[in-house]
């Protein structure tokens, strides 16, 4: 699940994720959607988000944290938390992926059975009758 390489500019690896959280600024909350996490920051997105330098309190579940708004673009913006948190608080926010069987695309076997006697009679005069008469009647 962790999408951080090492060759980004990072201080933490993020883990990509897609949950609801909140921002408390000025003692109003905001919705907001989780795009990533770590153990220093968070990616938010969402409208009317406060600007840059702003002082929020970033709230995910049992997880809250005081933080500021470190950048802001369009909807999204980046969350630096005030303490970093524990790794553990970072994986209890971030839920196990849900099995997924895998999809079979084969055509499924018809059933080999032998026919009834009624069956057979019903398929043999079907099979049989003379359509040629009586088209066009």
């Amino acid at each position: 699940m962790d999408e951080s390489t090492m060759n980004q500019n990072r201080r933490s690896r993020r883990s990509n994720v897609l949950l609801a959280a909140s921002i408390e600024v000025s003692a109003a909350s905001l919705a907001v959607k989780l795009r990533n996490l770590s153990t220093e920051g968070a990616l938010v997105e969402g409208e009317g988000l406060p600007v840059e330098g702003s002082e929020v309190l970033f709230r995910r579940n049992e997880l809250s944290v005081s933080s500021r708004v470190a950048w802001v673009d369009g909807n999204h913006a980046g969350v630096a938390f005030c303490r970093p948190i524990a790794q553990e608080d970072v994986l209890r926010n971030i839920p196990k992926p849900r099995y997924r069987a895998p999809v079979d695309y084969r055509r499924p076997a018809l059933a080999r059975r032998e026919m009834s006697a009624d069956e057979r009679r019903l398929a043999e005069s079907w099979a049989w009758t003379p359509w040629g008469d009586s088209l066009g009647e």
